[in-house]
């Protein structure tokens, strides 16, 4: 008996470590890019900087269309695949393809239309509108194909190939890297050169991926004897709840930053380079919440609910291991790290407390992360909604408003860090009943 439970462990580890490595780097290099991009906006002064900051919402909305639909691709696709229903994983392949670039494309352009309305809902002032005039043409066309773009990764992904969008994510950010600076300083194009470099890196990933996609079988547009309707709203039923999920985030973050906005904009700095650490600190476990779906989708599938579970537990000892080693490292140098990231030395000393404190927290923060993907790729996409919910609203933000009533701004990060803990114990029981759920209904 001890032997058929140990055995599949080292080859599920294998799987997993083969299927997460692409992605960690490829999450690295476009998080990189980003980086990067903003530095050379920055550098065309307070106006574009301004117009950036009004795209934000819109942006996140796109993000939120796009990330939902790629989560209930591969949980979809992966299970129908895991059932050996290999045609039917090729329909949704195209079906989901052809959703998703009319989708995001109607809403781009609702957008354009719609944009005065939209600015002054946001009360943006009148210098930055004949900028996002000619911008947001430029910004929703770099949109739309990197959505599409991230549909053919999400198909990939589904089918269990996450080297090819892994090598593609690190080949069009280095693209976006060589295109940004010429089209945005060397043609004086702007802040809408920075977009017209996004749309050709992106164009290029489409054009090279699309006809691999294809070549392998994945995806087709013959639907004759594909049931539409139902195929549409087994994806809808994941996609809408994991896209509210995808928006929850910066909600939380505008009433955090509200809190801390008390304190001064020192304290407020040095949240927003702390939570930029963090995003560094918990790469690892963004690109397991991307390969570890398509694994439990095709093991649903073939109904094998104890390598879910075996796949699971190797993923939530890597994360709360790999996690306590950075929150000591952290610990160790946090204040040459803070001195690091600003020279303001009030700044500096709130964000040491960040640098302290908070990443004791951030292995649980992780599991909590991997129960929201794993509850996605079951088909629990409202348990996934639940914990992500439950997470900010009912963990994160209270714990931060005790803190600070408590022990003022170093009070508030032991919030944060309580409150990570909590949300992760909370997701990790949720994740149990779900797949119960799962058990019992694949019994009956």
């Amino acid at each position: 008996m001890n032997s058929t439970t140990a055995t599949p462990s080292p080859s599920l580890g294998r799987q997993l470590y083969t299927m997460t490595w692409p992605m960690l780097f490829g999450v690295l290099s476009l998080m990189s890019f980003q980086l990067v991009d903003s530095a050379f906006i920055g550098q065309l002064g307070v106006l574009p900087l301004a117009v950036q900051g009004f795209t934000l919402p819109i942006q996140m909305i796109i993000i939120g269309i796009q990330v939902g639909l790629g989560i209930a691709t591969t949980a979809v696709i992966a299970r129908a695949i895991g059932a050996n229903e290999t045609r039917y994983a090729k329909q949704l392949g195209g079906l989901v393809i052809a959703m998703g670039s009319v989708s995001v494309a109607l809403f781009s352009v609702i957008i354009y239309l719609l944009r005065g309305p939209i600015l002054q809902l946001l009360d943006a002032p009148p210098t930055v509108l004949p900028i996002i005039d000619s911008y947001w043409i430029y910004w929703l066309v770099s949109s739309w194909t990197g959505a599409l773009l991230y549909f053919f990764y999400s198909v990939c992904r589904a089918n269990g190939n996450t080297m090819l969008p892994g090598s593609m994510m690190i080949a069009t950010s280095i693209i976006n890297l060589i295109l940004d600076p010429i089209f945005i300083f060397t043609l004086d194009m702007g802040i809408n050169g920075a977009a017209i470099a996004t749309i050709l890196a992106f164009g290029a990933g489409i054009f090279i991926v699309a006809p691999k996609v294809t070549k392998k079988h994945w995806m087709t547009f013959d639907w004759h004897d594909l049931d539409i309707g139902k195929s549409v709203r087994s994806i809808g039923n994941i996609m809408g709840p994991a896209m509210i999920s995808q928006l929850l985030p910066p909600v939380s973050s505008m009433f955090a930053t509200k809190l801390l906005a008390g304190y001064g904009t020192a304290a407020v700095a040095a949240w927003a380079l702390g939570s930029r650490f963090e995003f560094f600190s918990i790469v690892a476990v963004l690109a397991l919440t991307m390969s570890m779906p398509p694994m439990i989708g095709r093991m649903l599938g073939e109904n094998n609910l104890e390598n879910i579970r075996r796949l699971v537990k190797i993923a939530v000892m890597f994360v709360l291991g790999f996690q306590l080693v950075i929150a000591s490292v952290t610990w160790l140098l946090s204040g040459g790290l803070a001195n690091l990231m600003t020279s303001e030395s009030e700044v500096s000393m709130i964000l040491n407390y960040h640098l302290l404190i908070v990443p004791i927290s951030l292995g649980p923060l992780g599991i909590c992360m991997l129960m929201v993907s794993v509850s996605n790729a079951l088909g629990k996409s409202y348990t996934a909604l639940t914990i992500s919910a439950l997470r900010l609203f009912a963990f994160f933000l209270p714990c931060l408003w005790v803190g600070s009533q408590l022990a003022g701004i170093e009070g508030l990060f032991w919030g944060a860090m309580v409150g990570n803990v909590l949300a992760g114990t909370c997701a990790w029981f949720m994740y149990q009943r779900a797949l119960g759920q799962v058990e019992a209904k694949l019994v009956n």
